[in-house]
């Protein structure tokens, strides 16, 4: 896909960075450069900036049905290259082409719902307390935004962010990770290609996020902040947005747990666990970290995961007969040896994997642990990799104050056929999303984030609207009879 030989997009212009400098884009798989994209700085934020800025007012009084129709096409038009872009997702991020074909249909589903969402955006009136007087509510786009996009998903975590953005009338400025700049180009082209006004919609990559961001933090006419990625970032975020109070949506670091009673359908449970676990060879905020089973099943659930998982071919993504691809990094590969060491150090043993093959590209085969406990690395942070980690428990009570024993409440997946436990569990997991008998819960329509430490705010939905609009309210007086 021709992305305007990697230029930066800023309000509606290709251009080159500033400083007039690049930095190489990597093939996980293969670890060669695929392509060299602008490396922005400071100067590149604040152009970006003054062009949101300009185009806010043009851009918020515009009728709501132009601004669906622009997300509609561009929906309509992403799928249409769904090809192009998996193949360009796939040889920068690495997972295998089937996946990336669904994440564009994934993303192109944001586009889709906030294009229509754009149109029921409603006000109120609330009755006075007064006879000569009404009370009308509004709602108006908060203005600037910046997103601040990870790498795991590279298209769907950007539309997520930029539907609901464009869609309420809010400029929107897109900081994409530098290891996965290129799905990102891409899809301000597609944007442009479909009419998007200039200065509405920029572009920059960039490998120095901190001094990028700082810029916008410190800018009073950004005031919105979205960002998915880690807690530690999260936090420094929401500090530096305190100083002018801009509005912040975090989607933060998960730590899921995926509960299988005895009661569960067990085959279900684990073509559940493979996806909940496999899906972007584990590098998922949602991804099911710690897989608990109760102890009477733990033996023939450990069985059937050893096997679908050992079914898995593994190699580079463009290889149409794989299914799981390349960790991102060496530092990825480095974590997620780290946990399977720690944990076979500490008295797990390993039913599957366990050991990085030799050669290039950046591979972990899938895992599985037995013996696992909470003593155990794997257990207490996010290993982001396709290890699957079974713990036993005996009780549902046991098993639910376990599973919320961490700072973390982002995704929880529980398996049972008693339709009071599904009741129960739902309230007393301490996680923003849950997956009752469901391993694959997220979907454009329902609202997606965490609790406690997981973040704030809510993307998709509704709600994700409501994350780009002020509230207003106005108390006519006058009004006589």
């Amino acid at each position: 896909m021709a992305i305007a030989n990697a230029q930066l997009f800023i309000g509606g212009e290709w251009v080159q960075s500033a400083s007039g400098t690049y930095f190489d884009v990597i093939n996980p798989a293969t670890e060669q450069v695929i392509a060299r994209v602008p490396d922005a700085g400071p100067d590149d934020m604040r152009r970006a900036i003054d062009a949101a800025h300009a185009a806010q007012a043009s851009w918020a009084d515009a009728p709501a049905a132009d601004r669906a129709q622009i997300l509609l096409r561009a929906a309509q038009q992403m799928r249409a290259q769904t090809e192009e872009l998996a193949q360009l997702m796939t040889e920068e991020e690495g997972k295998p082409l089937n996946e990336s074909r669904g994440e564009i249909a994934y993303a192109a589903s944001f586009l889709e719902w906030f294009g229509e969402e754009a149109k029921r955006v409603y006000g109120e009136i609330i009755p006075a307390s007064s006879a000569n007087k009404r009370i009308l509510v509004i709602k108006r786009p908060v203005g600037v935004s910046l997103a601040i996009t990870p790498w795991n998903f590279p298209a769907a975590m950007i539309t997520r962010k930029v539907g609901p953005a464009l869609a309420t009338g809010c400029p929107v400025i897109v900081k994409p990770s530098e290891l996965t700049p290129l799905s990102a180009l891409a899809i301000a082209k597609i944007f442009e290609d479909v009419g998007l006004p200039q200065g509405v919609l920029s572009v920059l990559t960039g490998t120095q996020p901190g001094p990028l961001v700082n810029v916008a933090m410190m800018d009073f006419s950004v005031r919105k902040i979205s960002f998915t990625g880690s807690t530690q970032v999260g936090k420094l975020l929401m500090t530096q947005a305190a100083e002018s109070m801009k509005r912040v949506s975090l989607e933060l670091g998960g730590q899921a747990p995926f509960i299988v009673f005895e009661d569960a359908d067990l085959d279900a449970a684990v073509s559940n666990a493979v996806v909940a676990k496999m899906r972007s060879v584990g590098e998922s905020c949602v991804a099911a970290n710690r897989i608990y089973v109760q102890r009477s099943v733990v033996a023939e659930f450990s069985r059937k995961l050893t096997a679908a998982l050992a079914a898995m071919h593994m190699g580079n993504g463009l290889d149409p007969n794989v299914s799981v691809g390349p960790l991102i990094d060496s530092r990825a590969v480095a974590k997620v040896a780290r946990h399977v060491a720690d944990a076979q150090e500490k008295g797990a043993r390993v039913l599957l994997g366990g050991e990085r093959p030799e050669g290039l590209g950046y591979f972990y085969p899938p895992t599985v642990l037995a013996n696992v406990d909470e003593s155990m690395l794997i257990t207490q942070e996010e290993t982001f990799g396709p290890v699957a980690a079974i713990l036993a428990f005996d009780t549902e009570e046991e098993v639910i104050a376990r599973a919320n024993n961490t700072r973390a409440g982002l995704a929880a997946y529980y398996f049972t056929r008693d339709v009071g436990r599904v009741i129960r569990l739902a309230e007393q997991l301490e996680y923003g999303i849950l997956g009752a008998n469901d391993g694959v819960p997220s979907t454009a329509q329902a609202p997606f984030g965490g609790i406690k430490e997981s973040g704030l705010g809510r993307e998709g939905s509704h709600y994700g609207m409501d994350e780009y609009l002020d509230i207003k309210y106005v108390s006519l007086g006058g009004i006589s009879r």
